[in-house]
């Protein structure tokens, strides 16, 4: 099956470059058993990557099982996926089968991959090494013949970093690796999309087509779709009820988009600065309020000896935003809410209002501060 084949088996629209080479990898390595591990940001449509492995493999008379790991708890995974003998713990009525024994001569999809609790990881490599696993509550060691593909939507390497996947799981898994590009390095795929989408609601829906003019095909294609394919796909079925004219404008278009939307970097959770993001509420703070505090001390004692202020102190970030030896306010008096207001209020001043600037000095990220913007209630 060659490429252009396996779109129209497939529904894949589009000819970014980028899309192909995932596409022809994923062609060559359907003969072999290779592991697959397939990477790209949360809804750009991995998911079709192991169906069409599965469909070009000599597994494809074989069962396809595609397991989500997000979404199974965390007590009942090993069950799921390995087995489970009668009795083997509360509420195990009979023996069970999982997923690996299920898929034997077939193909696992392992969807989310790295969601698996490290006691998992650590029973999956075995069956990957040597096609041996146990179920939960025996001792017989079982064997099977599954091929294993795995997608996830973050940053192996960072959860390796913190201790949140196993490394050696990790080369395992990616003897293949499969990037599928997000809908923002695809501008030439963007209203192509659109368009077979809204002709597939206008179908469903039994009404004409909707329409982009010329200004909504600029928005469309300049918009950084965060949410990838399954957004756009939303927006198309949410225009297609919603709107009586069948002629879309920019205006109208924008009013389905994300008010911070066209220069809104996606949300990944494979970004480096995840963790960064996760601690500014507090962490960086109170690191705010230590600097704030020591450069307060500083001007204080520099305006009672009548110092210049130092080089270090003018470039400090916080002196540059609030310190003003007119109106030294003792620190200790703040409150984490006053720090993040004025702090922020001073900052969007500074840069007469522009976000993306503020967010840079204030040594955060613009999506934290659109969000403590929106907590504070900052006009």
């Amino acid at each position: 099956m060659d490429l252009v084949q396996i779109k129209q088996r497939f529904g894949i629209i589009g000819d970014n470059p980028e899309l192909n080479r995932s596409l022809e990898i994923a062609r060559q390595v359907a003969s072999t058993d290779l592991s697959v591990l397939i990477t790209g940001e949360s809804g750009v449509g991995k998911e079709v990557i192991p169906q069409i492995i599965h469909q070009n493999s000599p597994r494809k008379h074989g069962i396809y099982i595609a397991v989500n790991c997000g979404a199974i708890p965390e007590g009942t995974i090993d069950s799921e996926l390995f087995g489970h003998e009668k009795g083997s713990f509360t509420g195990a009525m009979e023996t069970r089968k999982g997923y690996f024994e299920e898929a034997d001569g077939g193909t696992l999809f392992l969807d989310e991959v790295a969601e698996l609790p490290l006691s998992t990881q650590v029973r999956l490599l075995r069956v990957l090494q040597t096609g041996e696993f146990l179920k939960v509550g025996s001792s017989k060691v079982q064997k099977t013949d599954v091929r294993v593909i795995a997608a996830t939507n973050i940053n192996l390497m960072n959860a390796i970093s913190i201790g949140r996947f196993r490394e050696d799981l990790f080369y395992r898994l990616n003897t293949v690796p499969i990037k599928v590009p997000p809908l923002r390095e695809r501008k030439e795929d963007i209203h192509l999309l659109f368009k077979k989408f809204a002709l597939d609601f206008a179908d469903r829906y039994m009404m004409p087509a909707i329409r982009l003019n010329s200004d909504a095909v600029e928005l469309l294609e300049s918009y950084r779709w965060p949410g990838n394919v399954r957004q756009l796909k939303s927006v198309a079925e949410q225009i297609s009820v919603l709107e009586h004219d069948r002629q879309i404008t920019a205006e109208v278009l924008r009013r389905y988009l994300p008010v911070d939307g066209p220069d809104k970097l996606p949300v990944r959770a494979a970004d480096a600065n995840a963790n960064a993001e996760y601690m500014s509420d507090r962490d960086i703070i109170f690191k705010i309020l230590f600097q704030l505090r020591k450069d307060v001390d500083e001007l204080k004692s520099q305006m009672e000896g009548n110092e210049p202020a130092s080089h270090t102190s003018q470039q400090s970030l916080v002196p540059s935003l609030l310190i003003n030896p007119e109106d030294v306010r003792d620190v200790a008096t703040f409150s984490i809410q006053d720090v993040n207001a004025d702090l922020i209020k001073k900052a969007l001043e500074k840069h007469s209002g522009k976000r993306k600037a503020a967010a840079e000095e204030l040594g955060i990220s613009e999506r934290t501060l659109y969000r403590k913007i929106k907590e504070l209630g900052i006009e």
